[in-house]
């Protein structure tokens, strides 16, 4: 560690290449600090999301106008374009840290799945397996190679690895309603299922990778995005064929099928019915 005015402090900088741009998800910084008595930080604000894991000693952590004292196995998050402060506070042991920063669209989803938010941006007593794992990446950045792409895979392995001993098995399967981003993601699709959309773009929408916006939005909703985004055309269809006049040509057109032929097969294999026979029925 190289000697500081308020700490000694290992910096450790990373730069990602294509794969890990293409994942969504990849470290920035990382480090370790033993601070001096006169150690704080701040107030300062960062581009990216950084977790601090407190190994010895207490931090006050300042955020939104309120504080919390952290230590030994608590950690606090820094969120993008916020305000922090922190700051040693006196006891028997120097405060002893180490970060990890991250980027990319993925990260924020993660840690609120991690019980992580702007709002509350701390936890209290983390599970060894998860400091163990963010050790684990900190010290392959340590090393200090250039980036490669089997080196690149397997840092990432160790991220995804280090979010899986974060994330409670609880997540989503305890969630009563969808969380924030999955609704706002609901709403996009109600608003463009007739356009064609595919689930590649609503995840682009979402900001995240395809295959975690399917296991979340599956995981909350209980569907696959893929049929959420049918159910809804179906079930303009359904309306279109009761309450209006239009030709099933026309209704296959207004809700983003290719041809007529498509439509018709589409909407007997979900309603077990076909559109004119559905209409007829409506009418008896």
């Amino acid at each position: 560690m190289q000697e500081f005015d308020h700490e000694f402090a290992q910096f450790l900088y990373y730069t990602p290449g294509y794969l890990e741009k293409e994942g969504q998800l990849w470290p920035v910084r990382a480090g370790r600090s033993i601070a001096k008595p006169h150690y704080k930080v701040g107030p300062k604000r960062i581009e990216c999301y950084s977790i601090h894991f407190v190994h010895e000693g207490i931090v006050r952590f300042e955020f939104d106008g309120e504080w919390i004292d952290l230590g030994q196995g608590d950690l606090f998050c820094l969120f993008p374009e916020r305000t922090y402060y922190y700051c040693q506070v006196p006891s028997e042991n120097p405060l002893r840290l180490s970060w990890l920063a991250l980027d990319g669209s993925r990260v924020k989803p993660l840690l609120e799945l991690s019980g992580l938010t702007p709002e509350s941006p701390f936890r209290k007593i983390v599970p060894l397996a998860v400091r163990d794992s963010a050790e684990q990446v900190i010290q392959a950045l340590s090393h200090g190679e250039r980036w490669m792409p089997a080196s690149a895979m397997k840092l990432q392995t160790l991220i995804c690895g280090l979010f899986a001993d974060f994330i409670p098995d609880s997540a989503l399967s305890d969630a009563a309603e969808p969380s924030g981003w999955i609704h706002e993601c609901m709403d996009f699709m109600e608003l463009h299922a007739t356009e064609g959309i595919s689930v590649q773009q609503v995840a682009a929408f979402a900001g995240v990778h395809r295959s975690y916006f399917t296991s979340v939005f599956t995981g909350q909703v209980g569907m696959s995005p893929q049929k959420y985004i049918q159910k809804i055309r179906m079930e303009k269809a359904k309306r279109l064929l009761k309450e209006t006049g239009a030709t099933v040509t026309e209704i296959a057109m207004s809700l983003g099928y290719p041809n007529l032929y498509s439509f018709t097969r589409a909407f007997t294999v979900y309603h077990r019915i076909s559109p004119n026979a559905f209409r007829a029925a409506g009418r008896e």
